[in-house]
């Protein structure tokens, strides 16, 4: 939450993943822990339409989504965007694997499908859920 003198501003979150199964249940889970999904998309060009048309203040994007690259899309999301949403990429594939690629994207972090939850998307955003 974004805290504030009136009151206390849920962030706002956009799932972009090609697996419509995972989106589907990560979109309801994420929920359930009390995060405001507003929107999910299934390719890069629609992740990048969500995030103009819905402004979300954090977006999770899948590494491999299909055809598209999920570095692809999160340069593409700050590149020219003053709004600079904060970007997690995810993966069923070990960090291991990507850490070069994270390291230099504009991603603040990586998280394993496996890990998602709001605990550790606030741990990773440096950010109190309260």
């Amino acid at each position: 939450m974004i805290g504030g003198d009136a009151q206390e501003i849920p962030l706002r979150f956009l799932i972009v993943d090609d697996n419509e199964g995972f989106l589907q249940a990560a979109r309801a889970r994420l929920e359930r822990q009390g995060i405001q999904v507003v929107g999910t998309a299934r390719t890069a060009a629609e992740g990048l339409l969500r995030h103009r048309e819905l402004r979300p203040d954090v977006i999770l994007i899948d590494i491999g989504l299909g055809t598209d690259n999920g570095f692809d899309l999160a340069r593409e999301v700050v590149a020219g965007d003053e709004s600079r949403p904060q970007i997690v990429l995810i993966s069923t594939r070990a960090e291991e694997e990507y850490a070069g690629l994270i390291e230099e994207s504009p991603a603040v972090g990586f998280l394993s499908k496996a890990r998602l939850s709001a605990d550790a998307i606030f741990e990773l955003l440096g950010t109190d859920p309260s």
